[in-house]
């Protein structure tokens, strides 16, 4: 079921679908009616195995030492993602994430120093494809710190696609490459195919 009061393409098991047919929604501030979904021809996904860490942040992150933490502040990282002067992260948007969070399907990674959550990003976990939707960052590192726990956990819980959807100058340092949509299919496909335990909430781990 959709968050109260919104369209009914905001439920998590439609929002689910649209993953798993290769969609990702992005709204329109102020919009009623079902949300947008598009694709990306070529899209962007970031290695897992291959994921690299530039050596200018592996210096900030030796430097900064963030504490990591998974899904302690989901709905606090959407905000936070969403805390732009224009952005496709409405409000009606980061509830229908807020749902998928509690179904278990939707996670934050997060980077936190001193009781202060400093960055982080948050995605949506499907079988063994996992899409970073937004990140952000309040200090040096801190979204770097978070994107390089996320290669490691999705490294170790054995996903097989890591969608990023559009690639970016900085995604690019890391190993972010554009793949034809055909491509991307089969891809996502296989990663469907794969039967992985939940994300765990919690934990925590230094850099």
């Amino acid at each position: 079921m959709a968050p109260p009061g919104d369209h009914p393409s905001l439920a998590p098991d439609a929002l689910l679908r649209a993953y798993a047919a290769g969609c990702f929604p992005m709204d329109e501030p102020g919009a009623a009616g079902p949300v947008a979904l598009y694709e990306a021809d070529p899209r962007a996904v970031m290695p897992i195995a291959g994921f690299r860490v530039p050596r200018s942040a592996r210096r900030g992150l030796r430097r900064e030492r963030y504490d990591v933490r998974v899904d302690a502040a989901f709905d606090a990282v959407v905000a936070a993602c969403a805390a732009r002067d224009e952005t496709w992260l409405t409000p009606r948007l980061a509830r229908a994430y807020g749902a998928l969070h509690r179904a278990g399907h939707a996670h934050s990674v997060e980077a936190w120093r001193d009781g202060r959550l400093c960055g982080g990003l948050f995605g949506v976990a499907l079988g063994g494809l996992f899409t970073s939707e937004s990140m952000f960052h309040r200090a040096p590192d801190a979204g770097n710190a978070a994107l390089v726990a996320t290669a490691g956990l999705l490294a170790a819980g054995g996903f097989a696609l890591w969608d990023i959807q559009m690639r970016s100058a900085h995604t690019a340092r890391f190993g972010a490459r554009a793949v034809p949509r055909a491509e991307y299919m089969r891809r996502l496909r296989a990663a469907l195919a794969c039967r992985l335990p939940a994300i765990a909430p919690g934990g925590s781990h230094m850099f």
